[in-house]
């Protein structure tokens, strides 16, 4: 792996350790001000969502599981996106901003 994968791959895996481990531990109403989208989800999906991201994370720093987790977080954003667009939130900025760096994360393992 290059050092421009671990660039964007090492920031990514952070996030998704942080987001992913919000949503698996705090409550509907202490994530509602981060995300709105918590209301329209029933619980345990928003705990299963934070739980795949916090092993995505692992994933993203393990050499053999790398490529994968980034391509499981670019489904992911894909489907997020989704749900953002079908229940009126326009607020997606975030969301392609991580498929982007996840797709470049998995174009870098790819050339190196």
């Amino acid at each position: 792996m290059s050092v421009a994968h671990w660039i964007v791959a090492g920031p990514l895996a952070l996030f998704y350790l942080y987001a992913g481990g919000l949503k698996a531990v705090r409550s509907r109403e202490r994530l509602r001000p981060m995300m709105a989208w918590v209301d329209r989800m029933p619980m345990a999906a928003v705990r299963a969502i934070g739980g795949v991201e916090v092993l995505g994370a692992i994933g993203l720093v393990l050499p053999r599981l790398g490529t994968a987790a980034a391509v499981g977080f670019v489904v992911l954003q894909v489907g997020a996106v989704g749900v953002h667009l079908r229940t009126g939130d326009r607020e997606v900025a975030l969301n392609l901003g991580l498929l982007l760096a996840a797709g470049v994360t998995v174009w870098l393992a790819a050339v190196s």
